[in-house]
């Protein structure tokens, strides 16, 4: 009886259950309209990389340092600090909200000098961020909320993709302003300075203090001045990105020379750091973002509303990768060793300009490869056209983005010749 009853009630729910939608339901989603959105490009790259089977195969999309046998490279005063750092047994407590408080000290030191006048009066303010990208979120969400000017960021054209979404999720406005000039792959100076001086007051540029990603192209000193002088005329607002210092020249003065430039000339700048490539903490996201402000008191106030933004995004950074760079940088044996490395870092870069250029010359390429030279970091924008890149990855198993935007650090002593037979080969 009681089985009856049961499929009874079976029956009749299942009779009853699809003018109630009970199917319709289990059959539709929540997310049913998102669209599947497009790979990131450099992932691509890679991702067709590891699928290539081609022995010679190069994979030049990815920025990040490798060593002349194409390996990551661990720094020695990295893996020498974490052993000092594992002496210690310290705890696993949660750093403040703006981070390890050495960290931050000394991050600012290194971007501004130790001896900088903002610095000895206290009026920055310098948080602990999630890397490079961290801090320029933080910064963005500080200037959507703050800034009393336009919401609008110009960036160089081009400038690092992820710029973008960055300001633009933050509910920013992104323009632009000319900086790369593709008939010489060189700086358009006349452009850049033209653009600026139409750039309403009040609104914020983003400048890349050394290293420019994706051009490699830097403006010289006596450029730097002129656009310092015309960004303080239009009353804007400079937002330095520093994500390569010491990488860049392997000089971490000359590379931080643009933004101690601004400062010493009256710019209160915004600032962002990465440890990302200078000391190979990819991995770890160490970085830092640095309002100056008028006076210690407004730093203060800053440095409140900063706290504010960053605890309902992630509370507080992790440690780890900030007690690693505070070590190396609070310890003289380790500090001088990372100038060592990162210097060497730089120069093996800087080699590989010189003998792929070399390389295009020996091979009898008729082209002027002068800007592979000339451009500095991580990057150098070829000048190659998508369908001489397209031929590059079909014929010569060579990977890059279709811009020709190419990691030096993918090249080595043992594939730079492959790599200007290939060019030469599609640029003839």
């Amino acid at each position: 009886m009681a089985l009856l009853k049961s499929n009874k009630v079976i029956l009749c729910l299942g009779n009853i259950s699809p003018s109630l939608g009970v199917f319709s339901t289990r059959n539709s989603s929540w997310w049913g309209g998102v669209q599947m959105g497009p790979p990131d490009p450099i992932l691509g790259v890679s991702e067709a990389f590891k699928k290539d089977s081609n022995p010679k195969k190069m994979n030049l999309g990815v920025g990040a340092y490798r060593d002349d046998q194409g390996k990551p490279f661990v720094l020695s005063c990295v893996r020498k600090a974490e052993a000092i750092i594992a002496a210690k047994q310290l705890d696993k407590e949660y750093l403040g909200i703006t981070g390890l408080g050495e960290f931050t000290k000394s991050c600012a030191q290194l971007a501004l000098g130790a001896d900088n006048e903002v610095l000895k009066s206290g009026r920055n303010i310098t948080v602990q961020t999630i890397s490079g990208t961290g801090s320029l979120r933080i910064g963005a969400n500080f200037l959507a909320r703050f800034h009393g000017g336009p919401r609008d960021v110009y960036l160089p054209k081009p400038s690092w993709g992820n710029h973008t979404p960055i300001f633009r999720d933050a509910g920013m406005q992104l323009k632009a302003y000319r900086y790369y000039d593709p008939s010489t792959c060189g700086f358009d100076f006349k452009g850049a300075l033209e653009d600026i001086s139409k750039i309403p007051e009040q609104s914020v540029i983003l400048l890349h203090a050394c290293a420019h990603n994706p051009t490699g192209v830097d403006p010289k000193p006596e450029q730097w001045k002129e656009i310092s002088d015309l960004v303080k005329k239009r009353n804007l607002l400079p937002f330095f990105d520093m994500a390569y210092q010491g990488f860049a020249s392997g000089d971490i003065n000359r590379d931080a020379w643009a933004v101690r430039y601004f400062i010493e000339q009256g710019h209160n700048v915004l600032l962002s750091q990465s440890f990302a490539k200078n000391m190979g903490l990819y991995g770890e996201r160490v970085g830092g973002f640095t309002v100056v402000c008028s006076d210690a008191e407004e730093a203060k106030r800053v440095e409140s509303q900063i706290k504010i933004l960053i605890r309902p995004i992630y509370s507080n950074p992790p440690m780890n990768g900030a007690r690693i760079a505070s070590t190396i940088l609070n310890t003289p044996d380790l500090y001088s060793l990372w100038l060592e490395e990162v210097h060497g870092m730089a120069n093996r870069i800087i080699k590989m300009r010189e003998q792929l250029a070399a390389g295009l010359k020996k091979e009898g390429s008729s082209h002027n490869w002068q800007h592979v030279i000339d451009q500095i970091g991580m990057f150098c924008f070829t000048g190659l056209k998508p369908e001489q890149v397209e031929r590059l990855t079909k014929e010569f198993s060579v990977y890059m983005t279709k811009d020709g935007r190419i990691s030096m650090a993918g090249i080595s002593s043992g594939n730079v010749g492959y790599l200007a037979q290939a060019i030469h080969a599609v640029t003839k």
